[in-house]
């Protein structure tokens, strides 16, 4: 029997059952549509939180350290420099807050990192107005101030974009701002002064820095050099790992976090993809139980078709075919109903999370591996009753009422 009558014969069957072959697949629609949503937010999720990161954000490293006497300062950077190789540039920051007011209004407790500039070349700060400071502006302690968008649009109001240019005050000190840069989430809004000017002007700044940033170069590996440099500062500093009283240091590669992330998401995909995964065997049981119905209630039209010559061959292919078909049809409205419900998800995601866009990441691997799960589960489940029907009698089969 060539391909296009056994298509005809599987499309006519299926139409003479339409309501019980729709109620059949719905278990298969409900497994491919939740597989679809869960990998897609979950994909969706994941690529939001390494865009939160920043551009770049595998080659960071986050360096820190002291002793009991003292912590890193400028000269110990230019040593991590200079006796670790792989590194563009290296950079220190200190942490710090105040009142930031300008024309009527006061911004209390607002965030200060007190940077270098080569803190704006790792590319982590988008600016919507104006620019970060200069070498220049850090090396002679101007008083310049880059403010988060936030705190731009309480004091000026609009965008923020207007701030710049102008005047704030912090404490007695005035500061000119140079720019206005997004607010990395919506807890999280820094602003930007120049280290050597906080260490001056601001009490609660010392000499010293709290936090060091290094970014590795696009060849060399992040973990690898995140090790070499805890080495070098372990023993640099003077400090045993295994003694907490001489100091420490901790020397964190982004990309070692972004690795754990990802696994924890895989993880997750794949444990919702298994209880998903449930449904299709449901659904599969139920194609199985359709078909062997259909085998039953069709046992004078198969011991007829064999009668006028039918293979036992043509019979197993007809209902396998019946079988993936289903399975296929299944498929197809279980991807689309998937795809929508991951741009509803991916909607609440994105709502709860206030700051953080998500959208639904969904690959063709994903669409090709459903298409061929459903495939499968037509094959799996539908063979046995198509076995059942190509070995009936075709004498015993005429006689059956």
């Amino acid at each position: 029997m060539r391909f296009r009558d056994l298509m005809r014969e599987v499309f006519s069957a299926l139409d003479a059952n339409r309501g019980r072959s729709l109620l059949t697949i719905l278990g298969i629609v409900i497994g491919i549509a939740a597989v679809i949503a869960m990998t897609s937010l979950i994909g969706g999720v994941s690529q939001a939180l390494v865009g939160e990161l920043g551009l770049d954000q595998a080659r960071m490293l986050y360096i820190s350290g002291s002793t009991p006497t003292r912590e890193l300062d400028e000269a110990d950077l230019e040593q991590i420099e200079l006796n670790v190789p792989g590194y563009d540039f290296v950079t220190g920051l200190q942490y710090s807050s105040a009142n930031i007011s300008g024309g009527t209004k006061t911004e209390e407790g607002a965030s200060l990192l007190c940077v270098e500039a080569t803190y704006f070349d790792a590319g982590t700060v988008n600016f919507i107005a104006g620019s970060s400071f200069t070498d220049r502006d850090a090396s002679a302690g101007s008083m310049v101030i880059v403010l988060s968008q936030p705190v731009a649009k309480k004091l000026y109001g609009g965008d923020g974009s207007d701030a710049v240019g102008k005047s704030v005050k912090i404490g007695n000190d005035s500061f000119t701002v140079v720019g206005v840069a997004e607010a990395a989430n919506a807890y999280q809004a820094e602003n930007y002064v120049p280290y050597k000017t906080a260490v001056s002007r601001l009490p609660d700044v010392y000499d010293g820095y709290a936090q060091v940033i290094g970014y590795a170069r696009e060849d060399v590996d992040a973990n690898d050099l995140a090790e070499r440099t805890r080495t070098f500062l372990c023993s640099y500093l003077g400090v045993d790992p295994d003694d907490d009283e001489s100091g420490y240091v901790d020397v964190t590669a982004m990309q070692s976090m972004i690795d754990q992330m990802n696994a924890t998401m895989a993880t997750f995909s794949l444990m919702m993809s298994a209880v998903a995964g449930i449904s299709l065997v449901v659904g599969g049981i139920g194609i199985m139980n359709m078909m062997l119905t259909n085998v039953t209630e069709r046992i004078r039209e198969i011991g007829l078709r064999k009668a006028l010559g039918a293979r036992s061959a043509d019979i197993t292919k007809q209902f396998l075919l019946e079988s993936v078909t289903l399975c296929l049809v299944g498929g197809l409205f279980g991807i689309l109903l998937g795809y929508g419900a991951s741009w509803a998800l991916t909607g609440v995601a994105s709502s709860l999370a206030d700051g953080m866009t998500v959208t639904p990441a969904l690959s063709p691997t994903a669409i090709a591996a459903a298409t061929g799960i459903c495939a499968g589960i037509g094959i799996v489940f539908g063979y046995y009753p198509a076995r059942r029907a190509a070995r009936l009698n075709p004498v015993e089969s005429l006689r059956f009422q």
